[in-house]
């Protein structure tokens, strides 16, 4: 079984910055894309950033140029650098992993961190 872990949310006042990890265990699989995504609220889950195994990544234009997805291959572990945070950037963000084993793909979710950004 696969498991994926989320870290590093808190609260921070706006402007601050945050990086939030996420690591995926378990055994005999190997990761393909894996993305952040967010809830604010009485919102809609968003799609945040991307970053494939090759490391082509992607952004929501809500956070271009403020967010950075990137990723250690070797952990098994994608990061998301948060600088120049806003008050609307307050959500859970979680963290989900497309995985393969075998001849099989899946996604596994975690269960979120939670990001506060005070104004």
């Amino acid at each position: 079984q696969v498991q994926v872990v989320e870290s590093g949310g808190g609260l921070v006042q706006a402007g601050g910055s945050l990086r939030l990890s996420c690591v995926a265990s378990g055994s005999m699989f190997s990761l393909n894309a894996m993305d952040w995504y967010r809830q604010a609220p009485g919102k809609q889950l968003e799609l945040v950033a991307t970053i494939t195994s090759g490391g082509t990544t992607n952004y929501a234009d809500s956070v271009k140029g403020r967010f950075t997805i990137s990723r250690d291959n070797a952990k098994n572990t994608v990061y998301l650098q948060m600088n120049s945070l806003k008050p609307e950037d307050t959500a859970v963000y979680r963290c989900k992993a497309d995985a393969q084993r075998s001849a099989r793909s899946f996604s596994v979710w975690g269960q979120g961190t939670q990001v506060t950004v005070s104004s």
